[in-house]
């Protein structure tokens, strides 16, 4: 169970995003189920495959920032391009830093971080939200975008929900304490709610077949991205607490 000190408490199922989710069911699970979830949970998983995952994880985030560029390109108020400018300079100002730290801590430098070869699987995800952005208007980009803001905060509640979780000696608690945290969960909590409303601005009942097919995607894709850090026909056991 949550702590008080998680933050807000997280309605899922509310509005617009809540819809996408249960018509997604499949897909959705496939996402913050995945064993590799499972196994950071459990501190079972390879190190080299976290570290793996992480290195590829800074790639995508840069490629996360573009998105929110091209969602100011997409605004069509000045509130809009403000929210869209607010997010990027976050994640470039803020997340980007703390992500390098993070790996740092893990072996990681900066430079291995920006000499490293895109996963494909990386790529495909980036460059399906950045062309549904392009193609598309800012509804489609923030469909693309959403299952990466409020899935990990879902991830974080099914790991700390699961009775096999180990928290102490866990190597990835820290990761896991990052998506439980009180500020991430309040990002989420506001996220689902300005979605809702983002979408009842821009038609997204009359749009809604479109829009769950693009939610479709963008969460098998989030799914294929754990892959990057598992590999099938092993045991996780193998993996290390150290």
């Amino acid at each position: 169970m949550l702590s008080d000190t998680a933050g807000p408490a997280l309605d899922f199922d509310f509005g617009l995003f809540g819809r996408l989710r249960r018509d997604a069911a499949t897909e959705w699970r496939s996402y913050i189920a995945h064993p590799f979830v499972k196994a950071l949970g459990r501190g079972t998983l390879p190190q080299p495959w976290f570290q793996n995952f992480l290195i590829q994880d800074y790639l995508y985030l840069i490629q996360y920032a573009r998105g929110y560029a091209l969602a100011a390109y997409k605004s069509e108020s000045l509130a809009e391009l403000v929210s869209a400018n607010r997010t990027m300079t976050a994640l470039l100002d803020v997340e980007m830093p703390l992500h390098v730290s993070y790996c740092r801590d893990w072996g990681i430098s900066q430079a291995e971080l920006e000499g490293a070869a895109p996963d494909l699987r990386m790529t495909a995800y980036a460059n399906f939200f950045l062309e549904r952005g392009a193609s598309g208007d800012r509804l489609d980009l923030e469909i693309a975008l959403a299952p990466c803001l409020m899935g990990y905060a879902e991830i974080a509640e099914l790991i700390l929900a699961d009775p096999e979780t180990v928290l102490e000696g866990n190597p990835y608690e820290p990761w896991i304490s990052s998506y439980s945290g009180a500020e991430y969960r309040a990002t989420v909590a506001q996220s689902i709610i300005d979605l809702d409303a983002f979408g009842q601005r821009r038609g997204a009942d009359a749009r809604y077949a479109s829009l769950l097919q693009t939610f479709r995607t963008a969460s098998a894709l989030e799914a294929q991205f754990w892959e990057i850090g598992w590999q099938h026909g092993t045991d996780e056991s193998a993996g290390s607490k150290a």
